[in-house]
């Protein structure tokens, strides 16, 4: 009965009522009918079915990437093969143009067929109504929705009348087709025509032939059972694009029979084209790493969803287009470096990050590892307790955030190059470049340990620092402590500014503390006691520190790190999300002083002081260009880094073993060292050469430069209230030297004359020897006179 109701709404409202059996229903119920069927809605919701996003390298030519739900990708109908057009109305919809959107013929016919007992049932839905079907899905906003879309009922079919004969009054024919076939699904993951031509025949639609589109038309009908890679597909397929599409477009006459009769003889594709989605199948398993950061930058912006799951969704189904930082030929020579110096297969990682100072932008990721899901020949983990657990290694293959962090990745410790945060926060509260310190062999600091530690002072629970290797006792400023990483500098230095103090700088410069116990410490209340940090025992990643050690070249301005140049929306709309954020993160003078200082240990010469060492002398004669850097080793070499940048590019390189970081082999400076250089020298080649500024405040170099008194011959007491009374930090010599001096009395001072109010003084002790020569020879005193009085 419903049937027959149904039949008698549709010809109440839209046809004459000779078009059914007078028999189907009395006028009663055709009005009844009509009332109903004008209550329906009519205007489709406003919707964008789901387009892949496609991402692109620096140079906005190169894809190295692309993300979606549906394999989809919009295309102008006259951008699509007249011959793909014949055939879809050939095999879905034979008067197309001639109906206004309905078939009534065909829907009372398979109204009554389905409403029987016939297992064969009838669709009779035209182009524009299959198009509103599909529509009404993609409009839905919950699945009860999608299910009411999409559900085989004669309500839906009815629904689906009202709607396609407001399509036909608002669009034209060719608008509803290229809509149309924009949207149909043709199996493989594949929807509308673009990624159909794709996949099946690694074509652009405008280039299928008559053969090529007639299967395509063919597959919509039901694509999972005219699937032509597999057996019984292969043959139906067949079958339907001979015997059904193809003579329907000669019928047609969209094609000659001559074409229709070459066309049945064209190949039908067994196989498919594979097609990538996200950063595990990019083209270059070399850009993987950066492309991972990229989907974790989205996945961490509010602008795109509330939720993960809404900004994942709108990755995959946005249909941007997105311009990313990566410098194609700034990753591949930094992989060409790294493999020069260890293999894919060696345990340990080589590591690096470059960043653009200014903008944040990241220019490259690479290390020795590819990235890709198959770990099936990566060896047991080098961690004793995972491999009991079979668990397998990240090397030679691994998806792991290695290089920006993420997940379970929450970085290495890189030793001493934290010790720029202790430089920086000095200088911010007033201590100059030229603030002495005497370096000893062992510090015996204020910070608490636990007593048993090996790091105690004896007998004690003071932690004692020492130098890397022992030694390195003396007087420091900031340039020769920095450039020869002095501990027993840094450490005391540290003390003075204050450990919170310290931490609360790197956490300015974009350090973050993924790791809980480092979070801990790094929170108010602990970070005071965190003396060790200044040392670089907290995690850290490659990309963190090249972003920090960037804001100094960027005179104190950090700049988020970001991946994105521009993000264009499928309607060209160019959006702001991702552009380069920076806040200034310390004043000006204070970078470029701090700058200055990290010249040193990258054997370039300061320009407001002098270095006395470096650690990593190759790197400025190797970048041939001003360059600043540090490098860091923790304890037992089992972390080994160097930074080196210019006011162009920050490269961080590390080599750790990311697996087992408690490992006992000694990492090795002579790998990542001239990894780091040599990338950075490759991309500077056609560079200009650019100096760092000065800092204009001459204090945060000089300081408070005040006149030494002259403590020659004073007791060590005198000298020493002397001295403090004028400003300084005496220190009494630990060795005694000839002066004309009393015995046990002040010989005189290093340094004399002036030096930094605060800065350390050493008195020197006389041993009583005079250094005076012997009787007789040039420059000796009298033999005989008075007595001469020492000399103040």
């Amino acid at each position: 009965m419903f049937a027959l109701l149904t039949c008698g709404l549709v010809a109440g409202v839209v046809v004459a009522a000779a078009a059914f059996p007078v028999a189907a229903m009395s006028g009663l119920t055709a009005k009844a009918g009509g009332d109903a069927f004008a209550n329906l809605p009519s205007e489709l919701k406003d919707f964008a079915s789901p387009q892949i996003t496609r991402v692109y390298a620096s140079d906005n030519k190169t894809q190295i990437a692309q993300f979606y739900d549906e394999f989809r990708s919009d295309v102008r109908l006259k951008d699509i093969s007249k011959h793909m057009v014949g055939a879809m109305i050939a095999a879905e919809d034979r008067d197309f143009y001639k109906h206004n959107g309905v078939d009534l013929k065909g829907v009372a016919r398979a109204v009554v067929n389905n409403s029987g007992k016939s297992d064969s049932k009838q669709g009779a839905s035209t182009i524009t109504m299959q198009w509103v079907r599909m529509s009404l899905a993609y409009s839905a906003t919950s699945p009860s929705e999608v299910v009411k879309a999409t559900e085989d009922t004669n309500k839906r079919k009815v629904t689906e009348i009202k709607y396609a004969m407001q399509v036909e009054k608002k669009y034209g024919k060719d608008e509803i087709l290229e809509r149309y076939l924009n949207m149909a699904p043709f199996g493989k993951a594949t929807y509308g025509i673009f990624a159909a031509s794709k996949v099946y025949f690694n074509k652009k639609p405008k280039d299928l032939t008559v053969g090529q589109a007639a299967l395509l038309a063919a597959i919509v009908r039901a694509p999972s059972y005219y699937d032509p890679t597999t057996k019984n597909g292969y043959d139906e397929i067949r079958q339907r694009r001979n015997n059904y599409v193809i003579p329907g477009m000669v019928e047609a006459g969209a094609i000659t029979a001559a074409q229709g009769e070459a066309a049945k003889k064209e190949a039908i594709p067994r196989k498919v084209q594979a097609i990538g989605n996200g950063c595990v199948s990019v083209a270059n398993n070399n850009w993987g790493f950066f492309c991972d950061f990229f989907y974790r930058w989205w996945m961490d912006r509010p602008e795109f969803g509330a939720t993960v799951f809404d900004r994942e969704r709108r990755l995959k189904s946005g249909g941007y287009r997105i311009t990313t930082t990566i410098d194609l030929k700034a990753t591949s020579q930094a992989r060409g470096r790294i493999a020069d110096l260890i293999k894919e297969k060696n345990k340990n990682a080589l590591l690096l990050a470059a960043v653009e100072p200014r903008t944040g932008k990241v220019k490259l990721l690479a290390t020795n590892r590819k990235y890709t899901l198959d770990n099936s020949k990566n060896p047991l983990s080098s961690d004793p307790a995972k491999e009991r657990q079979k668990v397998k290694a990240t090397y030679p293959n691994t998806v792991n955030p290695l290089l920006s962090g993420g997940g379970d990745i929450t970085g290495y410790q890189a030793g001493s190059v934290m010790k720029i945060f202790t430089l920086i926060a000095a200088l911010e509260k007033g201590y100059p470049l030229h603030y002495t310190i005497k370096a000893e062999k062992f510090f015996r600091s204020k910070y608490i340990v636990e007593r048993s530690s090996d790091s105690a002072c004896p007998g004690t629970h003071f932690w004692c620092p020492q130098n890397s290797g022992g030694g390195g006792e003396g007087v420091y400023n900031m340039w020769t402590g920095f450039g020869r990483s002095i501990n027993t500098y840094f450490v005391p230095l540290e003390e003075r500014v204050g450990a919170d103090k310290v931490v609360d700088v790197a956490k300015r410069f974009g350090i973050k503390f993924r790791d809980p116990q480092d979070a801990k410490y790094a929170s108010p209340g602990y970070s005071q006691q965190w003396g060790a940090f200044t040392l670089g025992v907290s995690a850290t990643t490659p990309l963190d520190m090249a972003n920090a050690y960037a804001t100094l070249a960027a005179d104190g301005k950090y700049c988020e790190p970001t991946p994105i140049e521009q993000i264009t929306t499928r309607d060209n709309e160019k959006l702001d999300i991702g552009k380069p954020h920076c806040v200034q993160a310390t004043s000006v003078d204070v970078a470029r002083a701090a700058l200055d200082a990290a010249r040193c240990p990258v054997g370039d010469s300061a320009r407001t002081g002098s270095c006395g060492g470096a650690t990593a002398r190759q790197v400025r004669g190797t970048v041939d260009r001003p360059v600043f850097g540090k490098t860091g080793t923790t304890d037992r070499d089992r972390t080994a880094s160097l930074i080196a940048g210019t006011t162009s590019l920050v490269v961080a390189g590390y080599l750790v073993n990311p697996d087992y970081q408690a490992h006992k082999d000694r990492l090795r400076h002579d790998q990542v060292n001239p990894a780091v250089y040599r990338t950075l020298a490759d991309y500077m080649e056609t560079r200009p050469y650019v100096q760092f500024k000065r800092p204009e405040n001459r204090k945060l170099v000089y300081g408070d430069q005040r006149r030494i008194p002259n403590v020659e011959c004073d007791s060590l007491r005198s000298a020493r209230n002397k001295l403090e009374n004028a400003g300084f930090y005496p220190v009494i010599s630990s060795t005694e030297v000839e002066s004309e001096c009393p015995v046990g009395t002040a010989a005189g001072t290093e340094p004399s004359g002036r030096t930094v109010k605060g800065g350390v003084v050493v008195i020197n002790v006389s041993s009583g020897k005079a250094a005076v020569p012997p009787p007789g020879t040039p420059g000796a005193p009298p033999t005989s006179g008075p007595p001469q009085p020492p000399r103040r």
